[in-house]
């Protein structure tokens, strides 16, 4: 792989990195909502509807972060 190439998925990957920092932090404000909830509405359906959005940013965070992995490997 040239520099050129090399150099463009190192910046994908910083890219994708940022991404993922600004979702880990929207998943730890869901979270946090979802804490601080009163008891009743944790098992309704807004409970219900964080812990999802809260689940699925988590599954996003793990696929982000596989492909800086997947990156980074192509790139050395």
């Amino acid at each position: 792989m040239n520099n050129t190439r090399r150099k463009a998925l190192e910046s994908i990957s910083g890219q994708l990195e940022s991404l993922k920092e600004e979702l880990e932090s929207l998943k730890e404000e869901e979270e946090e909502y979802f804490e601080n909830m009163p008891e009743s509405l944790q098992g309704g359906e807004k409970g219900e509807a964080s812990e999802a959005a809260s689940s699925s940013m988590d599954d996003a965070v793990s696929s982000l972060d596989e492909a800086v992995n997947s990156l980074n490997e192509a790139a050395s």
